[in-house]
């Protein structure tokens, strides 16, 4: 019963860690395209928002709201339309990662 319940809560704790493997390569590779202008080092105040760090689920809605026409938009409003409903949510969910600052990396 022990085996079980270890295999149990270890399955458990796994389900909540980061994505790992191709779901994370995908989610950093279609962020790549958003860094550049909405990074962490984006300088403020700024036209360009930063939204890296932000909650997934902000990130996500701003992103829907983009495509819908629902949130005014120069470019975004075409950039989203480019991108499935899956691969908007792995990039919220990658941006709202926070990063980690270049004097912490170590």
């Amino acid at each position: 019963m022990t085996g079980k319940f270890t295999l149990a809560a270890l399955c458990l704790l796994a389900g909540t860690a980061h994505p790992a493997g191709p779901a994370a390569t995908d989610a950093r590779n279609l962020a790549a395209n958003c860094t550049p202008c909405h990074s962490a080092d984006t300088p403020e105040p700024s036209a360009i928002p930063r939204i890296a760090g932000l909650p997934a689920a902000k990130i996500l809605h701003r992103l829907q709201a983009f495509r819908t026409g629902e949130a005014p938009a120069t470019v975004m409003h075409q950039i989203v339309r480019g991108y499935s409903d899956q691969e908007l949510a792995l990039i919220a969910n990658h941006l709202a990662i926070p990063a980690v600052p270049a004097a912490d990396k170590r």
